[in-house]
């Protein structure tokens, strides 16, 4: 056997290079599709970021081979390969995409048979093909994404521009409430000063009241005293009874 031809090497190398740098691939099975259907399938596949090409399997199954990529099975009969890559505007691709193409082609073409694929290294079935594309693409994802935090970012930045006002509002109510405690300092120290002269003067009105209470009594003590005194000179001292009979009897005998 002859070593193999220069254009067979490079197809397996270009292979190769589309499974290494490719997202995603999605094998398919073409037969029964004619040119037209070709065409409109690959138009469809470059709007949705991907390119749809036709191997050989023998050659398709050499590049896998070398890269321990296990699709031997899904080598089988007329094999076309959609792999992920640019629009037409540039911007990448993606899988979700590529498998939406694939899938809405179907849907209109029965004669497309998704065989399977390669999600970053591991397979996919064609059932996970099939929920992949409908899952959001890419583009959508990331406006929803955006959607999301513009909500929570124009709050914060309302918040940011409230911070300012709501400072000096709070600065203002802080000035005024240490006014009002100064003030009421001020009053609760007055009332304090007219309670204490207040109190004072109640105390020195009511040392005077008793001093004068007990002066009047000491005075009254002192009349009572007096009155007593007098009263009990003016009563006359009482004879002996015995010098009154003496006298009594002297007077008898004189008589006699």
């Amino acid at each position: 056997m002859g070593d193999p031809r220069p254009e067979k090497i490079a197809i397996v190398a270009e292979v190769q290079e589309k499974f290494s740098s490719s997202e995603a691939i999605i094998l398919t099975e073409y037969r029964g599709l004619d040119v037209t259907d070709m065409a409109v399938l690959r138009e469809a596949m470059k709007q949705a970021g991907g390119e749809y090409k036709v191997y050989k399997n023998t050659l398709v199954r050499v590049a896998a081979k070398e890269l321990n990529l296990e699709i031997e099975e899904l080598l089988v009969g007329p094999t076309a390969i959609a792999f992920t890559g640019t629009r037409p505007d540039g911007s990448a691709g993606d899988p979700v995409s590529i498998a939406k193409a694939l899938t809405t082609f179907a849907k209109t073409n029965e004669d497309l048979i998704i065989k399977g694929g390669m999600l970053e290294g591991a397979l996919l079935s064609t059932e996970e093909i099939t929920a992949l594309s409908k899952i959001a693409p890419r583009e959508e994802l990331l406006a929803r994404l955006a959607g999301g935090m513009a909500a929570p970012l124009r709050e914060f930045a309302s918040l940011l521009n409230a911070v300012p006002q709501n400072f000096a509002y709070a600065l203002s109510a802080l000035i005024e409430a240490g006014g009002s405690q100064h003030e009421s300092a001020e009053t609760s120290q007055s009332e304090s000063k007219d309670l204490s002269e207040d109190e004072t003067e109640e105390t020195a009105d009511s040392i005077e009241a008793e001093a004068e209470a007990e002066a009047e009594a000491e005075a009254e003590a002192e009349a009572e005293t007096e009155a007593q005194t007098e009263s009990e000179e003016e009563v006359p001292e009482e004879e002996p009874l015995e010098n009154n009979k003496v006298d009594g009897e002297a007077n008898e005998n004189e008589e006699s």
